[in-house]
Formats: structure tokens, sequence, C-alpha cells
């Protein structure tokens, strides 16, 4: 009972809990006993199995009660990127050791107040800077999945690599994650799991451990598009504690999904078709074209002509912003602390020692793009970049209503396949234009690669058109009917 009570999502969840099949400290520990038993994945940082039963038990009395709220009872996880109130949050690195936040991140808190219980906190790169999970002061994650005929672990894509392994392998019913250039929807496409990064404005940034914040975004990833919609229901919404979210109303994103594509219009971006494209990606992303059409959609080849620089821009922005937001570590107030002989000695050594290798080359390189005398070669350019890439995708939506593109170059690599930054940050390619534009965009599984690995598609909307999009993620669901799981290798 207690393994298929694991493969349930939000849902199904909800509505067996409703029905009295199970309870919730049932489902709970259930994930629990899964969580514990999975831990070769290494997809948490922090395990809460003793706050979860609390949770559980405070929500089966409220289901008794019939007073559940919308989340009643179900075990969910969160990157450790969220301050959770009480709960270690480490952001991966080195130099958050011990720190407990005394606050609640905004999106995480809307979790709690909505009836979820929460099962830990997941691993992730190391301040969400990284593209594959080998960046964790806490080791790498690997996924479920394993190429065919091949026993090599894999990475989960990042930074979101915990969030989506731990939904890949059925260790929570769904997860919190962030994006900043692609962090969930490329683990999402990993892992076969649904992600979405809802529109910059539409979650709350407050409470969330910062790396670029005119980019990132709170979203969640989960075993199907309906469970992705109920979880951005919860957790979207305007929040006075953050100046950068946005007053607009909050839909019912489950209603809209009718799967019904009749009068919309899809473009399909040329400048996506990079050279040395695998044919695979070529040929899922024409299969996604053909149930757009079979879904009533009018599928029309469009142009966003500066995409050719999304990459070389984000990698000035994001750095950029980096080293302003983490010039506050230095050891006086919260975390690691390594002493020196003077105040100076101390923040060096510190810094030394708590940040990985990766946050160090960007804090490096954000530091020179601001610096005097680059600041207007790179950083301004780069900005300029950013708005003409923004100027492409409103041209384009003057006549579609969403785009469809692949998520990732490639299915999941083997963990040091990758040792370069740059063939690293390539994994990015077809992902950052959403952050730099600020749009909504998702990663839907469409099927497996030519080694048996999963593939997503990813589908970018208009400006706060959530629905819109999930929608369109919804009708590619239903043509693609992507149930494979992974061999559990991996459980203890």
């Amino acid at each position: 009972m207690a393994s298929e009570l694991t493969k349930l999502g939000i849902a199904e969840a909800a509505a067996g809990l409703a029905a009295k099949k199970f309870s919730s400290v049932e489902l709970t520990r259930a994930f629990i006993e899964a969580m514990e038993g999975g831990r070769a994945l290494n997809a948490f940082i922090t395990e809460t199995p003793a706050i979860a039963l609390e949770q559980a038990a405070a929500s089966d009395a409220r289901i008794a009660a019939g007073t559940a709220r919308p989340l009643e009872g179900l075990p969910v996880a969160v990157k450790d990127l969220f301050c959770t109130k009480g709960v270690l949050t480490t952001a991966a690195s080195h130099i958050l050791d011990g720190f407990e936040p005394p606050y609640e991140s905004t999106v995480s808190g809307k979790l709690w107040q909505d009836g979820a219980v929460l099962l830990g906190k997941l691993n992730m790169d190391e301040f969400a800077m990284g593209g594959s999970n080998e960046n964790s002061y806490y080791g790498p994650v690997v996924i479920p999945w394993r190429r065919n005929g091949d026993e090599t672990a894999l990475v989960p894509g990042g930074s979101s690599g915990g969030s989506a392994a731990a939904v890949a392998a059925d260790l929570c019913v769904a997860a919190l994650g962030t994006d900043t250039g692609g962090s969930i929807r490329q683990p999402a496409s990993f892992t076969g799991t649904v992600g979405i990064k809802p529109t910059y404005g539409r979650c709350s940034r407050f409470g969330i451990v910062a790396f670029a914040s005119s980019l990132e975004q709170a979203g969640p990833i989960a075993k199907s598009v309906t469970d992705t919609a109920l979880l951005l229901r919860t957790i979207a919404g305007h929040d006075p504690h953050d100046s950068t979210s946005v007053p607009v109303p909050v839909p019912d994103y489950a209603a809209a999904l009718t799967g019904d594509l009749r009068g919309k219009r899809i473009g399909i971006p040329k400048e996506y078709r990079v050279d040395g494209m695998p044919a695979e990606i070529e040929k899922w992303w024409a299969k996604g074209a053909e149930w757009l059409r079979d879904a009533g959609a009018e599928v029309v080849d469009i142009s966003l002509p500066h995409s050719k620089y999304a990459l070389p821009a984000y990698y000035i922005v994001a750095p950029a912003e980096a080293s302003s937001n983490l010039a506050r570590y230095d050891g006086v107030r919260f975390g690691l602390r390594v002493p020196g002989k003077d105040l100076t000695e101390m923040y060096e050594n510190t810094r030394a020692e708590g940040f990985g290798k990766e946050v160090r080359r960007r804090i490096l390189i954000g530091t020179y793009v601001l610096s005097a005398g680059y600041y207007d070669a790179y950083y301004s350019k780069a900005q300029k970049l950013r708005r003409l890439i923004a100027n492409d995708f409103e041209t384009a939506f003057e006549t579609v209503d969403a785009v469809l593109a692949p998520t990732a170059p490639s299915a999941a690599y083997a963990s040091g396949e990758k040792s370069d930054p740059v063939s690293m940050y390539l994994g990015d390619v077809f992902t950052v234009t959403a952050n730099l534009a600020g749009l909504p965009a998702m990663s839907v599984p469409a099927g497996l690669s030519d080694q048996g690995l999963p593939m997503g598609l990813q589908v970018i909307g208009k400006p706060f058109d959530e629905a819109g999009v999930l929608n369109v993620g919804f009708a590619l669901e239903k043509a693609a009917a992507f149930t494979v799981k992974p061999a559990a290798w991996w459980r203890a």
C-alpha cells in the first residue's frame, strides 16, 4: 500500500484523502519511507519527518472536521533556496552552514497556509548557479533514470535538480523550484516531470535566497500539468513584501485545462534550430507541432532574431546581479565564519572557504562586467540586448498565442561529462530567453530519447498568461501520453 501511495500526484492524493481512502498521516509515512529509502539519489539536503507527521496529523483533524484547505495533507518538498522558519536553509552552500531563518518565504508559507506538509529541503546547485546539480556543497544529485543498457549515473539538470529528481522518483507529490535561466524547465525535461516558470512578478520572491533578482521566479515541478496548475494557484499572487510582485488576479489554472486549442496560433521560432541540434530533438519538436495541430491550433513559423544573443547577455546580467547579491555573505551576521587576524582577513577566509568554484567564478565575472571601464562595454550592452529580446517576443505575440520550442539541447548526461563551464552554459540555450523577457514558460514530457531518457517540449507564453501556457501544455501531455517510469534501482 505504501509504495502505491507514493505514485500519487496532487489531484489523485487529494481525492483519496477527501474520500477517506487513507489518512494524511498514512500518506506522509509512505513518502517518508520513500524519502529515506531514496537517499542514493541525494535529492534532499534536510529531511523533516517530525514536522511532516505533525502537520499531517493536523491535516487529518481538519479533513475530519470538514475544513480542509486546497492542499490539505499533501506531502511536498521545497528547494533549499526558500527560507523556512526554524528549518536549516543552506542554498546548498557551505557559507550558510547552520542558518535557520527566523521567518518563512512567502511562497513556501502559502503552501503551509493551504495545508501542505513539509517533507524536507531539496538539493540544488549552490546559490542556484549551475545546470547539472553538480555544484552543491552537499554533493551531486542523480536521477532515477538510466540510459539503455548503461548504469552510469546521470545528472538531473540544474539548478532545481533535487526538486525534479524527488518528483520523478516519487519521493513527494510535488516540489517547489526556482528558475533563473531554465532551472525548473531543464530538470523537468531531464526527469520526465512537468515544470513551469511563471511570469516575472507572478510569484513573490520574498524569502528566496537571491541569485539574480531580475531573472528568478519560483515555480512548481509536479507529475502532471494538472498538478502543476493546482500548485501554481496556491503560490501565485501579489505580495506587499516584494516590490517586484505584480498585483494581477490569479485565475483558477486547473479549470482552464481543456486541451482545446481551436482558434489558437502557435509559433515555431526558426532561430531555435541551432547548429548541431540532435535529430531526435528535431523529431520531438516536429511531433509536438503535429500534436498541437491535432488539438485545433494553427502552427506557424516566427522569427525571434535576437535569440542568438540571449546566452551571452544572460551570462553577463546574471553574474552581475550575483556579485551584488552575494556581497552580504561575509561571516559577520549568519552562516559560516572563518577567523582571521583582522576583519578583512576574516571576510577573505570566510568567502574563500564558504563559496564553491562555480559561485566564485560568477562573482568574479559579475564584478568584472560592473567595474569601471567595462560597465558600458558589457553590462550596459547586455541590458540593451535584453530589451531587444523582449521586443522580439512582443512582436511575435501580436500574431501568435504561444511559442513551441525544445526545452533542452540534449537529454540527461553523465556526471562529469560536461566539465568546462561553456559547454554547461550552452544547456540553457533554449530557456534563458523567457527569463530575460520575464515570460511564463513550461516543460512537458514528450517522449524518450534514442537512449531511453525523457525529453521535454517547452511552451512560452504571453506575460501573465500562465493559463494559456498550461492549456497548451495540457494538450501536449494528452497527446504524448507519457507514462514511462524509471526502474527503481535506487531504492534502499
